[in-house]
């Protein structure tokens, strides 16, 4: 089956993607563990069974297990009931109690907690800016050059010359601005100031939904406005500070770009078949692959922005649900009960169980592994 062997080749770049990403969210949480004097028993990248590892002296055990989809750190004193919904653990020395993760207080239990997204944003931003400053960022200026018959530019009245200098009253330097904006709201109104023949003027528009083909072949449905721009300029190379000022920025406009599309989703303006999971992140990996590092080197940072985000919502079993119960605790000035923390990952667990399950089928129809199984009894 075609299909099979492309997603087996596409596991290869999908690891070399999700391996740096588990381990820079998991090292998060051990640095500001072991900064906050809690004893850190395993660091594991996967799950399951153990394939190898080591112990260093600090007493923690290092290791790759069978399962590579994520990783974990154990700390000590990390009571079941605390992150788990387990029972109450065995009392403790007063030594044991030093290094004990449930022994330290909130503010350290959450900053413990919170490190792993965190390190997942500072890691997207490295990575940026030392993309832009290494190898430089491509501006295209937002002069339009072609102007598609019977679009909705065409229709606004749009034409080729125009240099499209705001859009919704924003003011934009490039061209790839407008595009994120439509890809991002789809269908959406748009007001664009643009200057032609040395005045400006506003022009009213709102792009048209359409089926093309992604990176993969695939029909997806998206919106185009109808415009394009052969106005390329040069890779410039950023000095430090604006490459990290650039970077702080692309993490910042791509993490509210993510959370607008889910808010879509929930509301209904985008179909819930858009939700896609472990193997259509694989095969596209490997489609980003072939077509260049430059690209594969952004759909990880792009990746690591999406795996701190998730991580932040306040869903039991996550690290945002974990970081709920705590700010009840702080509020309250005890932690919920056993019973409650209990029932809350009873429900976290279910909604997670249900969103992978929901996200796979939508890969299985995506990539027409569906049809394939139905064709087999037509």
């Amino acid at each position: 089956m075609d299909i099979v062997a492309e997603i087996s080749r596409n596991g290869f770049w999908f690891l070399v993607l999700l391996t740096p990403l588990v381990f820079i969210h998991e090292l998060g949480h051990f640095l500001v563990a072991r900064l906050c004097g809690v004893r850190v028993e395993v660091f594991s990248i996967g799950f399951g069974r153990e394939l190898f590892g080591f112990t260093d002296r600090h007493g923690t055990r290092w290791k790759f297990s069978l399962l590579p989809l994520g990783g974990y750190v154990r700390m000590f004193g990390q009571a079941p009931n605390e992150l788990e919904g387990g029972v109450k653990p065995a009392p403790m020395s007063p030594e044991d109690k030093a290094v004990s993760f449930m022994h330290k207080s909130v503010g350290r239990r959450a900053a413990i907690v919170a490190a792993g997204p965190a390190a997942n944003f500072i890691f997207a931003i490295i990575v940026a800016a030392g993309v832009f400053g290494i190898v430089g960022k491509e501006f295209t200026s937002p002069v339009i050059d072609e102007v598609r018959a019977g679009s909705a530019a065409a229709e606004a009245g749009l034409l080729p010359g125009d240099k499209i200098l705001a859009l919704n009253g924003r003011g934009i330097t490039a061209f790839e601005e407008v595009a994120d904006f439509i890809l991002v709201n789809l269908d959406q109104p748009m007001e664009l100031t643009v200057e032609r023949n040395g005045a400006q003027m506003t022009v009213a528009a709102r792009p048209k939904i359409v089926v093309r083909q992604d990176l993969l072949g695939k029909e997806v449905r998206t919106a185009l406005l109808g415009i394009g721009s052969n106005h390329r300029g040069p890779v410039v190379k950023l000095g430090p500070i604006d490459a990290v000022g650039e970077a702080v920025n692309y993490t910042y406009t791509k993490t509210g770009d993510m959370l607008r599309g889910l808010w879509q989703m929930v509301s209904g303006v985008r179909p819930a078949s858009e939700i896609g999971g472990v193997l259509r992140i694989a095969t596209v990996s490997g489609a980003v692959a072939e077509v260049s590092f430059y690209q594969l080197t952004f759909l990880a940072i792009l990746l690591s922005i999406n795996l701190g985000l998730i991580n932040l919502f306040p869903v039991p079993m996550l690290d945002g649900g974990h970081l709920a119960y705590y700010a009840v605790e702080a509020a309250r000035g005890r932690p919920l009960s056993e019973g409650a923390q209990e029932w809350g990952l009873k429900i976290g667990l279910a909604m997670v169980l249900s969103l992978m399950l929901f996200a796979t089928w939508n890969d299985l129809v995506y990539l027409k592994v569906v049809d394939y199984f139905r064709s087999l009894f037509t």
